[in-house]
């Protein structure tokens, strides 16, 4: 089964392509502030075309549905939609930060993946690897990082552009428990989307890509604002 993941909840986005079978084929990852509609697609078709894979050989389309970027994540569902409308194929969302948390495989620590909400705010939770599975201990939310750091009490491996934002402060609440990422692991991963996918998929959890919408936690500006 070959998964086809996107990955746009940050400036840090990144595709792959991979096989439950053979594993990772090829991921392509760009943290530079170039709008993901400019090069979204031009990182799917090149990761197509080095893999020799055609678009009609994928089985399954996955897509990291937030929380996040309003503008990235409407960009990478819009895409996996329009593919698995053409192809005829799912669409499997999986949480942004489920799998950003699995980029950390096995570790000993809690792991608070954290990305920046803006407002003086952080979208976080954390996870635990128990028995070879990534348990999620604090559901996902838009919280204060003071407020996040108050539920924490134990060493935690911090990740993602929040806790690059936040690091002092980190720092500062948690001493010595407060451990960061390399900075290979500092940003979401499409890999681990994929992974992520190709366990949902096994459970027969789909999802019907026209009702299928961003996992937000809260409204962007523009809804706030509407008068309607």
């Amino acid at each position: 089964m070959k998964i086809l993941a996107v990955e746009t909840a940050t400036i840090a986005g990144s595709v792959a392509i991979l096989d439950d079978n053979r594993g990772l084929i090829g991921e392509v990852r760009v943290d530079i502030k170039v709008a993901h509609a400019e090069r979204l697609m031009p990182s799917i078709v090149w990761l197509l075309k080095s893999s020799g894979i055609s678009i009609k050989e994928i089985d399954a389309f996955a897509v990291s549905i937030g929380p996040g970027s309003f503008t990235g994540l409407r960009i990478g569902l819009s895409t996996v939609k329009g593919f698995a409308y053409a192809t005829g194929k799912p669409v499997v969302p999986v949480p942004t930060l489920d799998a950003f948390a699995r980029t950390l495989p096995s570790c000993s620590y809690m792991i608070c993946p954290m990305l920046d909400a803006r407002k003086n705010e952080v979208y976080a939770g954390l996870y635990k690897w128990e028995g070879g599975h990534c348990r999620k201990i604090l559901p996902e939310a838009a919280i204060s990082p003071v407020e996040l750091l108050e539920q924490i009490d134990e060493p935690t491996v911090f990740t993602g552009e929040g806790a690059a934002i936040y690091r002092k402060l980190i720092s500062d609440v948690m001493k010595d428990n407060a451990v960061f990422a390399p900075a290979s692991r500092m940003s979401p991963s499409a890999s681990t989307v994929a992974e992520l996918a190709v366990e949902i998929i096994r459970q027969g959890i789909f999802t019907d890509p026209i009702s299928l919408t961003p996992f937000y936690i809260r409204r962007s500006e523009a809804e706030i604002h509407w008068k309607g």
